[in-house]
């Protein structure tokens, strides 16, 4: 039996370790988010000019399935990929904890009232109330959204079905785009994500960045 279980747990290695690493996240995050800390407001400028659109609480709940799927799915079917893509994860959400710790930060975007109200109004302010507007840099949404675009376009499970792969990557900017729609956060989350993830890329796909890198300097 313990061999059996040593096997499952070497055979699916990498979903096991983002499972562990999961519990650690979550603890984190929770306990950063209870702390009574002064906070750095991050508004951006450009914020005040973004509209509010409720519709987009809608893809903003998805990216929590979206991300479990894409992760187990590569880590059953496509464990080469999966091996980038949870250092990936990792990487920026362990990046994206040390911010919080050490540069506790929160924004003012919310609306204090609506002005409409329907079930995507009413989904919000349940959201909301379970999470507040601070530790917010960079967006995690925004980053892993990005790093599974990045999966879904390099697995080979999706080289063949190329209608799924574009409707995967169509949810992605959908949920990176309702993270200001909302006002969940600033676009300097949004930013701050991007670059992060183009570090990250060099480092969890450091093969391929050099080879694009020859690629576009015609080396």
């Amino acid at each position: 039996m313990k061999k059996k279980v040593a096997e499952l747990i070497s055979e699916y290695r990498s979903l096991v370790i983002m499972v562990v690493y999961a519990v650690f996240y979550l603890t984190a995050f929770f306990y950063l988010e209870q702390r009574h800390v002064q906070y750095h407001v991050i508004n951006f400028k450009i914020d005040e000019y973004i509209p509010f659109c409720e519709i987009f609480i809608v893809p903003y709940i998805m990216w929590f399935g979206y991300v479990a799927f894409t992760v187990v799915l590569m880590c059953v079917k496509d464990k080469d990929e999966a091996d980038k893509l949870v250092r990936f994860l990792i990487a920026g959400m362990t990046i994206f904890i040390v911010i919080s710790a050490v540069f506790p930060n929160g924004h003012h975007l919310r609306p204090t009232v609506f002005e409409r109200e329907n079930i995507f109004t009413d989904l919000i302010r349940r959201l909301y109330m379970s999470d507040t507007p601070t530790n917010v840099l960079p967006s995690i949404h925004v980053y892993n959204s990005i790093a599974i675009m990045i999966a879904v376009s390099r697995s080979r499970l999706f080289a063949d079905h190329r209608i799924i792969r574009c409707a995967m990557i169509a949810l992605g900017v959908c949920i990176i785009c309702s993270t200001v729609l909302i006002k969940q956060h600033s676009m300097l989350d949004v930013f701050v994500a991007f670059i992060l993830s183009a570090v990250m890329y060099s480092v969890c796909y450091k093969k391929e960045a050099v080879r694009e890198k020859r690629s576009v300097f015609g080396r």
